[in-house]
């Protein structure tokens, strides 16, 4: 058994009976082949909860720090976060993005699921804010279709990202898919930044209708800098 069916095994009943998550739209996911699945992203749990959610093992990038600790914590960390599919990437700096960029492509040329945050960060305060342009232009030098999907009630849990998860018996959290979306019409237009925000925009207001969140047309970043 490999490593990411086994903590699938051990967790997902955990997750089942502490969360009861309501899960619209799986079926949707592809069975097979290269699969991008672009998503809001509210709370640091999130990352957790994706992988469990679905039978195919979803990768995604996170920070490099989330493996390298040395306490008993930080080790339970890494071996939970690289078995479900987690790739650490460097992501300060300016070389941050390429190199996710590229990991994405490597996972999707191999025929894998890629799941990223359009956003690039977690939300500040539950609303949807303005996607990245790299989720466009990881589908269209690959032609892998996106699955948009919503988190509805992860921040309840754990709010502002931090500290423990606060379980309660009226705490549920749900995680929507959405029909996947072809955008080979824009084949070999990767460069074209007027494409690339139409790309853009098209998931993130597939994310909207299946989260219902209030949408923000401006940078997350920018929002938690202001």
């Amino acid at each position: 058994m490999s490593r990411f069916r086994l903590i699938k095994a051990l967790l997902g009943p955990l997750l089942r009976g502490l969360m009861r998550p309501r899960v619209t739209g799986a079926e949707r996911i592809p069975g097979s082949g290269p699969v991008i699945l672009a998503g809001n992203h509210l709370t640091f749990i999130d990352s957790m909860v994706l992988p469990l959610v679905t039978d195919r093992q979803v990768f995604f990038i996170g920070k490099d720090e989330y493996v390298t600790g040395k306490s008993l914590k930080g080790r339970l960390m890494a071996w939970f976060f690289t078995g479900v599919g987690m790739i650490p990437v460097d992501r300060d700096g300016g070389r941050g993005g390429v190199a996710a960029l590229m990991t994405g492509r490597r996972v999707l040329d191999e025929g894998g699921i890629f799941g990223i945050y359009p956003e690039g960060t977690r939300s500040p305060d539950g609303r949807l804010y303005r996607g990245r342009t790299g989720i466009a232009r990881l589908a269209l030098m690959t032609g892998a279709p996106v699955v948009p999907f919503a988190m509805i009630g992860t921040d309840a849990i754990q709010p502002g990202g931090n500290g423990l998860p606060r379980f309660a018996p009226g705490r549920r959290i749900a995680v929507r898919f959405g029909a996947p979306l072809d955008f080979s019409r824009y084949e070999g237009m990767d460069r074209d930044r007027y494409v690339l925000r139409a790309v853009t925009d098209e998931v993130m207001s597939e994310v909207m209708r299946l989260s219902g969140q209030e949408y923000v047309d401006m940078y997350a970043t920018k929002a938690k800098a202001a």
